[in-house]
């Protein structure tokens, strides 16, 4: 039992002992399904806070020979599989989190050899009698311990593309990194000794031209995450539980933090859900997690009117999104499209497969874009937000407005009637149900009382 090689599973019980697990063990029957296959590569990519680590810790606990994990996982999803045993602890297993070793290195231009020999370690320790101590090739190494015992390694990497975000002005380490990848993964000699690789990061895997620079890989992301769609985030099934629990407003909830779409399936941010429930509260706890830094480069890019298509989306509209120029890095960005697929895959923008169209999936990114146009003094974007939410025209004997359900719990209006035409959204109003395309006709000095979610138009007789 190491820290990287076949780890304990201590990681894992963290996320268990916690007031709000939702089970995603069943992805591990899926990942059951691949060991020791051509399809046992796998890249799965999601934004921060979506559970990636969470993921790459149950991985860890299930398969690794370095901890005794049945208990752990006997009320589990997976524990209600055949299977279930047949895995369970009996893998040599190496995990590691890229972002770590980037915050202990002490030159970054040694990032390579630091993660290498940090595992080649503990390894030797492991097996003495078959790693020399000149040895300083990974690859190699897990090579020789597999001709020497006939045992497979799964391998285990988090954060896989920290090098190729956090370092993006350095194209050489990011070259010698890809290199150290390709010649651990790619070829005939890696499928001796590997029964399962899988990496998981914000971005796909690193292109090289057209094509990726580990081919051999499946990947799963934010534009199509195929049969790995439910674990991705939280499902609409399990907020409506978590909602009915913790006494939370579903409708309002789904408002805002609901949107990203992957199949059939609609994905709820794990983080913001969790914080809403524990909390109570309906605000953006993304600025809390990421800072706008990774956004104000990219809307301040004026790429072949990006300026006008962000304009459209915090508005409600969709947009159309070529996704195969993206080098899937943070440097080669070259046109509208890259920049909207690196906010897709950032989470700042969800993607509908179906129509290949971008678009802001939720009340709390549209307040981050909001908030960033602000920032960066986008007046004309901050002028006509402000338009598209409250004012919209008037005519000699009528004025109009875009209002939000939400924002706004009641209506008076001393002197005149008013019209309400509900636009999406359902609630209540004054305790009558309502839903999308719904109209109501308010008299003068009476109250009215919304308790739901959704744009509606307003209309009153002009002051």
């Amino acid at each position: 039992m190491g820290r990287f090689v076949n780890p304990d599973n201590s990681a894992f019980q963290v996320a268990l002992n916690s007031e709000i697990y939702i089970d995603k063990s069943g992805m591990i029957e899926e990942i059951n399904k691949v060991l020791d296959t051509m399809q046992g590569y796998i890249c799965h990519s999601r934004p921060r806070r979506f559970g990636k680590s969470i993921t790459a810790n149950m991985l860890a606990a299930y398969y690794s020979k370095g901890c005794k994990s049945e208990k752990m996982f006997s009320k589990l999803e997976i524990s209600k599989k055949d299977d279930f045993k047949m895995h369970l602890n009996k893998y040599n297993v190496i995990h590691i989190d890229i972002q770590w070793f980037l915050s202990n290195v002490k030159d970054i231009f040694e990032i390579v050899e630091y993660i290498s020999q940090s595992i080649i370690e503990e390894l030797r320790q492991i097996y003495p009698e078959h790693i020399s101590t000149d040895e300083n090739a990974l690859s190699e190494a897990l090579s020789k311990i597999k001709e020497a015992t006939g045992q497979k390694f799964i391998i285990i990497i988090d954060e896989w593309d920290a090098l190729i975000r956090d370092e993006d002005a350095d194209r050489d380490i990011q070259e010698k990194y890809i290199n150290f990848l390709r010649g651990l993964f790619k070829g005939t000699e890696p499928t001796k000794y590997i029964a399962l690789a899988y990496l998981t990061g914000i971005l796909p895997i690193k292109k090289q031209k057209t094509q990726s620079a580990l081919n051999n890989f499946d990947e799963y992301t934010m534009l199509n995450a195929g049969r790995f769609s439910p674990f991705v985030g939280f499902t609409e099934k399990e907020v409506e539980k978590l909602c009915n629990h913790y006494e939370r407003d579903f409708n309002e909830i789904k408002h805002w933090y609901d949107g990203y779409i992957l199949g059939e399936q609609h994905i709820y941010n794990p983080k913001a859900v969790v914080s809403a429930m524990l909390d109570g509260t309906l605000q953006s706890y993304w600025s809390q997690t990421s800072t706008f830094e990774s956004i104000r480069p990219f809307i301040n890019m004026d790429f072949d009117g990006l300026k006008t298509e962000i304009i459209r989306m915090i508005s409600g509209d969709e947009v159309k999104v070529k996704t195969t120029t993206f080098q899937n890095d943070m440097i080669t960005i070259k046109n509208k499209d890259d920049v909207f697929m690196l906010l897709i895959h950032l989470g700042y923008l969800a993607y509908d497969q179906r129509k290949q169209t971008a678009f802001i999936p939720n009340e709390e990114i549209r307040g981050e874009f909001v908030n960033a146009v602000e920032e960066n003094k986008w007046n004309e974007l901050y002028d006509f937000e402000n338009k598209s939410n409250d004012y919209l025209g008037k005519c000699k004997y009528f004025t109009t407005y875009l209002k939000d359900a939400v924002m706004d719990k009641e209506i008076y209006d001393e002197d005149s009637f008013v019209s309400i035409t509900f636009l999406d959204g359902a609630g209540t109003i004054n305790g009558i149900k309502y839903g999308k395309y719904d109209s109501f006709f308010i008299s003068a000095k009476q109250k009215c009382s919304i308790e739901g979610t959704g744009k509606y138009i307003l209309t009153c007789v002009e002051k």
